[in-house]
């Protein structure tokens, strides 16, 4: 079976790697909100203040990072980058221990996190394209997927436990030693890796990423949907925090609780991925479940106090979550697929920057409004605006490029 199927050795090491950074990072799921509310005492203004300001000023750092990292060795870029994040994250446990963690502290943190994130995810892109090609690029994006959700099913509630027992940086420091890890993972890939060579566009600007994807009739509906999609997913999150946290009385635990179990609907969307653009067409695939990922936030506006609203926020996720699952593995390898294997580093950097800004601009907008109007309200208009967003969904189906299929390997090679 394909789900099988060996990737061979050095994506052996690259799952890994992926693996044991995923559940360090689910393992601290929503860590920084909830510090922020439970040892910081910050309000909802505050929280999405320390959600938006990373994101952006993490973008605007990672801008000038695209260009250098295209056109150089990606690996040692993902190793370094995952030391960057252990240092950057091992400061706050440290700082608590100290008795002298901030909220600027927090937001120091999440800025370089933040720039962190967007760089290594461009680098391992262009890295994974040049490892497997072919169908063997769906299997791999598909793996990471379950990976992912798997992680996240099992961190959180074990992360609410822990902040529980040992206090709430704990999971930090666990998500800190999990990029050393990693690190070493991608370090114990091995094999050659030839510097890109230079060509007259190597001292071009993110620009050219961007210029690209807005050039591109196929990948510009696409960008204009995730990025909003993804952004409108990701704007309540800091006010449902603050609400379940708050005024509806949920444990940490529970909080956590809501949102792992249903990421078994992650597991399986991802699993069934492969399958349904088999049967039906990468097409169909994409536009159904990008149409089903927007029709469930709306009820988050609607959670209550006690069991019956621990339900409905596990429904809700459930729903999304499956929906995303199966669209985001078909989606990435279409990504790569319809990008020249040059210009990967730059695309991958101007997508990301785009969904991080756009995240960070509409987190502080609706932290602003949720002042105003009140938490539920926001929530409420999250939810109205994302059933609109498959109208940005692409309409025709559309094959790939033959250069970029010239440029993915035939095999990724098995041992």
């Amino acid at each position: 079976m394909d789900g099988r199927r060996s990737l061979g050795r050095r994506f052996g090491w690259l799952w890994a790697a992926y693996a044991v950074s995923a559940f360090g990072t689910s393992l601290s799921f929503g860590a920084f909100p909830l510090i922020a509310v439970l040892v910081l005492h910050a309000g909802p203004a505050a929280v999405s203040a320390l959600a938006a300001a990373g994101l952006a000023v993490g973008a605007a750092v990672a801008v000038p990072l695209g260009p250098w990292v295209e056109f150089r060795r990606k690996r040692p870029v993902m190793v370094a980058m995952d030391l960057v994040r252990f240092a950057a994250l091992l400061s706050v446990p440290a700082a608590y221990a100290l008795g002298v963690l901030g909220f600027v502290q927090l937001l120091a943190v999440s800025v370089v996190v933040a720039a962190a994130d967007i760089t290594f995810g461009a680098a391992s892109g262009a890295f994974l394209k040049s490892l497997v090609g072919g169908d063997d690029l769906l299997i791999a994006n598909g793996r990471f997927e379950a990976t992912n959700w798997t992680s996240i099913v099992i961190g959180p509630p074990l992360g609410g436990a822990a902040i529980g027992l040992f206090g709430p940086v704990t999971t930090l420091l666990a998500d800190a030693v999990s990029y050393l890890l990693s690190a070493l993972g991608i370090g114990a890939i091995g094999g050659g890796e030839p510097r890109p060579a230079p060509t007259t566009e190597a001292k071009g600007s993110l620009l050219e990423g961007w210029r690209y994807i807005l050039a591109s009739p196929v990948l510009r509906p696409l960008f204009f949907n995730t990025v909003l999609v993804n952004a409108l997913i990701m704007v309540p999150v800091p006010l449902l925090t603050v609400l379940m946290l708050g005024p509806l009385g949920f444990a940490p635990w529970q909080y956590a609780l809501a949102f792992s179990v249903p990421c078994l609907g992650g597991l399986l969307g991802s699993r069934i991925a492969r399958p349904l653009v088999a049967r039906f067409g990468r097409h169909r695939v994409l536009l159904t479940s990008g149409v089903l990922r927007a029709c469930w936030p709306l009820g988050l506006a609607f959670v209550g106090p006690g069991n019956a609203g621990l339900l409905l926020v596990m429904a809700v996720e459930l729903g999304v979550i499956t929906s995303c699952a199966v669209f985001n593995p078909v989606f990435s390898t279409f990504r790569l697929e319809m990008t020249p294997t040059d210009r990967v580093v730059r695309t991958l950097s101007a997508w990301s920057v785009s969904g991080k800004l756009t995240t960070a601009a509409l987190t502080a907008l609706w932290g602003l409004l949720a002042t105003f109007t009140g938490t539920r309200e926001a929530i409420a208009l999250a939810g109205l605006l994302l059933l609109a967003t498959p109208l940005l969904l692409p309409r025709r189906p559309a094959a790939v490029p033959e250069a970029s299929q010239d440029a993915l390997p035939s095999s990724a090679g098995s041992t």
